[in-house]
């Protein structure tokens, strides 16, 4: 596709993995979980919505996918008013999976190896026959999603509730920085 414009969007402050551990520590997926989505996904998702303008995007969830997602519907608007079209919410993985090969559609090969669901490499595993398509997200937890879809949680809230009050902090110690800085005299020669 070589006339797409693509745009990539990092974690904020960070250039790659290697910065994302030296401020995270190793692992943040397993020592924080919230924090890890929400720096690695949600917020990033959340700010390339907003940079780029998106007023709806497309999605793939369906309804067969259980949990959160039995009551989708085909159309929904989140609390950040972001329209969420999900056209294949009423299909199973079977017709999913009947389409792609009817139609040749590329999908991800890992399919194949028994990954129903792909999500982050150090979360997903492939699922066993007759096992629901979403239980290698996050196997052995109760957490399933990453909260790129979720309600806004009291974690996103909160931590948008700190990092205000830190921009309002940083802007009163500039504001008494600021007063507090003597002004030499001038003098006017005539």
């Amino acid at each position: 596709y070589p006339d797409v414009a693509l745009h990539t969007f990092s974690p904020a402050g960070l250039a790659d993995a290697a910065e994302f551990e030296t401020r995270y520590g190793p692992k943040l997926w397993e020592t924080d979980p919230d924090l890890y989505d929400w720096v690695a996904k949600v917020e990033l998702a959340e700010r390339a919505y907003a940079d780029l303008g998106v007023a709806a995007v497309l999605t793939g969830r369906r309804r067969s996918q259980g949990d959160k997602r039995t009551d989708l519907g085909v159309l929904e608007v989140d609390d950040a008013g972001l329209v969420k079209l999900n056209p294949l919410f009423n299909w199973s993985f079977a017709q999913v999976k009947a389409y792609i090969d009817e139609h040749n559609v590329p999908y991800n090969v890992l399919l194949d190896q028994g990954y129903k669901s792909v999500g982050d490499w150090h979360s997903t595993q492939p699922v066993a026959q007759g096992e629901d398509e979403r239980a290698g997200r996050w196997k052995g937890q109760e957490k399933t999603e990453c909260g790129i879809h979720n309600k806004r949680s009291k974690y996103a809230m909160y931590l948008e509730e700190m990092d205000r009050k830190a921009k309002a902090e940083a802007e009163a110690v500039a504001a008494a920085t600021a007063a507090a800085t003597p002004v030499a005299p001038v003098e006017i020669a005539m």
